[in-house]
C-alpha cells in the first residue's frame, strides 16, 4: 500500500464517503501537558465544563483540536467510564446510576451490562485530545468517523476486504463513547457505534448518525479498501441506483399512449 500523509488520508475518506464532519483522531495522555500547541480546553474557552460527546463535536464539526481533563468534564459517568474520578468502585457507581434512571431493571442487571463496558481505571490516563485527523497533530490511539448507515457501510466493506471477519458491535444505547473511543484502542479492532442519548441531546448527533472507529494504524487499511472493495461492480457512495429496466405506468398512461400512438 502507499503510504500517505495523515491529511492525505483524512481528505481522501472526506472525500470518497463525502463525509458531511470530519473524522478525526483521538489521544489518551498521561499528562495534559502533552496536549498539542494551540490545543483548546474548554474550561478555559468557554469557562464551562462539557462532555465528552461535546468535545467530538467541537473536533468534528468546529475542527478544533480539543483537549479534556476531568477539569474540563462534567458527564458523572464518563468521568468514571474514563478512569477521571477517585471513586472507590466506579462499576458499582455507574450501575447504581443506570439503576436510578431506569435504564437497567436492577442492580445486579446493571453491573453485568456495565462490566461489558470498556473503561479505563482510575487514573490510567488524565487527558484525552481529539482533533480533525487532518491536521496530523499526533499519531492518534483512535480514528472516529460519523457518517449515515450507508456510508458506514461503505467503510465495512472497505476494512473486511483484505482484514478476516466482520466487525463487532456492543450496543447498549448509553456511554457509547466508550465504545467509539475506549474499545479500538484497547482491542486493536475497528468498532461500529450507535451513538447514545448524550450525543443526541448534548452533541447534537443527529438521528441518521452513526460511528465507526478504528485504531489510528489501522487508516491505511480503510483508505486501500476504499480504493479497492467492490471495484468490479463500481460500489462507491453515494450508492448508485440501478436503472436496466422498463417502468411500468397506470392504466391510464398507458390507454392514453395507445391512443397517441406512443405503444
Amino acid at each position: 500500500m502507499e503510504k500517505r500523509s495523515w491529511e492525505q488520508n483524512a481528505q481522501f475518506i472526506s472525500n470518497t464517503l463525502r463525509l458531511r464532519t470530519l473524522p478525526i483522531g483521538v489521544s489518551f495522555l498521561k499528562d495534559p501537558s502533552e496536549f498539542p500547541e494551540k490545543t483548546r480546553r474548554p474550561s478555559e474557552v468557554f469557562g464551562k465544563k462539557i462532555t465528552i460527546c461535546q468535545g467530538i463535536t467541537l473536533a468534528r464539526v468546529y475542527g478544533w483540536t480539543t483537549g479534556l481533563t476531568a477539569d474540563d468534564l462534567n458527564c458523572v459517568p464518563a468521568l468514571l467510564a474514563f478512569g477521571l474520578t477517585s471513586a472507590p468502585d466506579p462499576a458499582d457507581a455507574l450501575s447504581g446510576l443506570i439503576c436510578d434512571i431506569n435504564f437497567a431493571k436492577n442492580k445486579e442487571a446493571a453491573l453485568v451490562e456495565i462490566e461489558s463496558i470498556h473503561r479505563f481505571q482510575n487514573g490510567e490516563y488524565k487527558a484525552i485530545v481529539m482533533a480533525p485527523l487532518q491536521k496530523g497533530l499526533f499519531e492518534p490511539d483512535t480514528v472516529v468517523i460519523y457518517g449515515n448507515p450507508a456510508q458506514i457501510m461503505r467503510i465495512i466493506q472497505s476494512m473486511v476486504f483484505e482484514n478476516a471477519g466482520r466487525i463487532p458491535g456492543n450496543f447498549g444505547g448509553k456511554i457509547e463513547c466508550t465504545e467509539y473511543l475506549i474499545a479500538p484502542f484497547k482491542n486493536g479492532a475497528p468498532r461500529i457505534a450507535i451513538p447514545g442519548n448524550g450525543d443526541r441531546i448534548f452533541s447534537m448527533t443527529q438521528d441518521d448518525e452513526m460511528v465507526f472507529s478504528l485504531p489510528g494504524h489501522m487508516v491505511e487499511n480503510l483508505v486501500y479498501g476504499l480504493s479497492e472493495s467492490g471495484k468490479a461492480v463500481g460500489a462507491r457512495y453515494p450508492v448508485t441506483f440501478y436503472q436496466n429496466f422498463q417502468p411500468e405506468f397506470p392504466r391510464q398512461h398507458i390507454e392514453l399512449g395507445k391512443k397517441l400512438g406512443i405503444f
